[in-house]
């Protein structure tokens, strides 16, 4: 793929990235303002406002990890960096990018680290 093409690719992933991103940060402040309502008296109904405050507080947490990947991901395209992999310094795939465009390593050094984690 020319360097031409790969940068329409790289101009396309990182407009999705960052309207994603977008719609993230507008999620947590809808999480953000949910759980800041008040509970209601009634220990039944507040029992289970409790409990799906702390449903939204772990999604909004996994809002918060993903807009960091964006961020991480964003930082990596403006440095130059994005499509290299951060372990052995080869090309990701752009098969591997496009499915999955957070991807800082290649799919060999994902595999490698997967294997190693799941033996710890």
């Amino acid at each position: 793929m020319g360097k031409a093409m790969i940068r329409d690719v790289y101009a396309g992933l990182r407009q999705q990235l960052e309207q994603k991103k977008s719609d993230l940060l507008a999620r947590l402040e809808r999480i953000t303002a949910n759980l800041r309502r008040g509970y209601e008296a009634d220990s039944k109904e507040r029992a289970k406002q409790l409990e799906d405050s702390e449903v939204v507080d772990a999604l909004g947490n996994e809002a918060r990890a993903e807009v960091a990947r964006i961020t991480a991901t964003l930082r990596r395209m403006d440095d130059g960096e994005y499509g290299t992999c951060i372990e052995c310094g080869a090309e990701i795939d752009q098969n591997r990018l496009e499915a999955y465009p957070y991807a800082d390593e290649c799919i060999d050094c994902a595999r490698f680290d997967e294997h190693r984690r799941a033996r710890m």
